[in-house]
C-alpha cells in the first residue's frame, strides 16, 4: 500500500502564493508600459540636424508628446483648436505656475473660467520657445496639457501618413 502525505508543506503553498504574486506584478508593469507607450508613442524625442522632430500618432489618432515646461517633464497633447496652451489646475501647481487674472474662455464643453500664467521655456525634444502665455484651467482632468496655438503658430507642422513633423521656422 502506498503512503499518502497527510499534511501539506505550508511553505510549499506560500512559495507558490508569492511566485503568483511576482508574476502578476510583473504583467501589471508590462502592460501599464505598453499601454503608456499606445498613448504617448513620443517619449523619446530627438531633434534631427534639419531641427525638426517627428511625431508618431498614438492609437486615437493624436499627436501626444513629451515635454519640458520650465525644465519639468509634461505630457502633451497637441490640440490646433487650442488658442492658448491649457494647463489642468493639478499640473500647474504641481509646476508652480502662478495663477493670474480669471477670465472666460469657450470650450467644446461651453465657456469655463480660466486663470492666466506664464511659461518661462517650452521644450519639445530639442525645439525650445520662451515666454509663452497660457491658462490654468480647472476643468482639465488628468495629467495631459493641451498645446495650443499660441506655440504651435512658431512651427511648421507637415503631417503624413501617421506621423507629423515639427520644424521650427
Amino acid at each position: 500500500m502506498a503512503a499518502t502525505p497527510s499534511s501539506s508543506h505550508p511553505l510549499g503553498k506560500w512559495m507558490l502564493v508569492l511566485a503568483w504574486l511576482a508574476l502578476a506584478a510583473l504583467l501589471y508593469v508590462y502592460f501599464d508600459n505598453k499601454l503608456e507607450r499606445q498613448y504617448n508613442p513620443n517619449q523619446d524625442l530627438s531633434l534631427s540636424a534639419a531641427q525638426t522632430i517627428t511625431l508618431k500618432q498614438n492609437k486615437r489618432g493624436h499627436y501626444v508628446t513629451s515635454a519640458l515646461i520650465n525644465d519639468q517633464a509634461v505630457v502633451m497633447l497637441l490640440d490646433t483648436g487650442a488658442t492658448e496652451i491649457s494647463i489642468p489646475a493639478n499640473i500647474a501647481q504641481r509646476l508652480g505656475l502662478q495663477p493670474g487674472q480669471s477670465f472666460p474662455v469657450s470650450t467644446a464643453n461651453g465657456t469655463i473660467m480660466v486663470r492666466r500664467t506664464r511659461i518661462d521655456s517650452l521644450s519639445i525634444g530639442g525645439l525650445t520657445m520662451y515666454d509663452l502665455s497660457a491658462h490654468i484651467n480647472p476643468g482639465l482632468d488628468g495629467d495631459t496639457i493641451l498645446l495650443g496655438m499660441n506655440a504651435l503658430k512658431d512651427l511648421e507642422l507637415v503631417q503624413r501618413g501617421n506621423t507629423l513633423t515639427l520644424r521650427k521656422y
